[in-house]
């Protein structure tokens, strides 16, 4: 995986092969960050990440100047790869173990930008329940949003505050607002 820019553009980082990951993939990124680079400031933003894996868009988030991130994985071997990345570059990212689910419904700290990408394989009912916990919980910012990384095989259209979606490859991105 690949910084694409900010403070450690071009930056790449090598994870571990026994972790449960699927980063991103560098031309979805860079499409996903040039759409958010057209609406926010990124220094003044608050981002979640959650299922965050490798910590791919956490480390983009900062490396761009975003400097309250919060990564969340239930896998103590990506937290604890984060973790080491995160020395190893001075970001500014805090890291947390815990299932999504259950940080979603005792958590009361408000955000910018939810990122979340799941399992593709996921169960449906499981991907409702993210913008459902969000949205219920009031967990965003004023004009804040959240993005569900998913398959191209599932669509999430259908969900309560649904905006858009934007396909590149295999991978969609789908938008939620207030």
């Amino acid at each position: 995986m690949r910084i694409i820019s900010g403070k450690h553009k071009g930056r790449h980082l090598m994870a571990p092969k026994k972790l449960p990951v699927r980063p991103t993939k560098d031309m979805a990124k860079e499409s996903l960050f040039n759409i958010l680079n057209n609406s926010y400031y990124f220094p003044d933003l608050k981002v979640l990440d959650l299922f965050a894996g490798t910590g791919n868009i956490s480390y983009e988030f900062s490396s761009r100047g975003v400097d309250d991130v919060l990564a969340i994985d239930a896998h103590s071997g990506c937290i604890e790869f984060i973790d080491k990345t995160i020395e190893l570059l001075d970001m500014n990212i805090r890291t947390l173990k815990s299932d999504v689910f259950s940080f979603l419904q005792r958590n009361t700290e408000k955000f910018d930008i939810i990122f979340a990408d799941p399992f593709y394989d996921m169960e449906l009912a499981d991907f409702e329940k993210l913008p459902e916990l969000i949205f219920d919980n009031d967990l965003l910012l004023e004009d804040g949003i959240l993005i569900i990384e998913h398959s191209n095989r599932t669509s999430l259209a259908e969900f309560p505050h649904f905006k858009n979606s934007r396909k590149y490859g295999g991978s969609v991105f789908s938008f939620f607002e207030k």
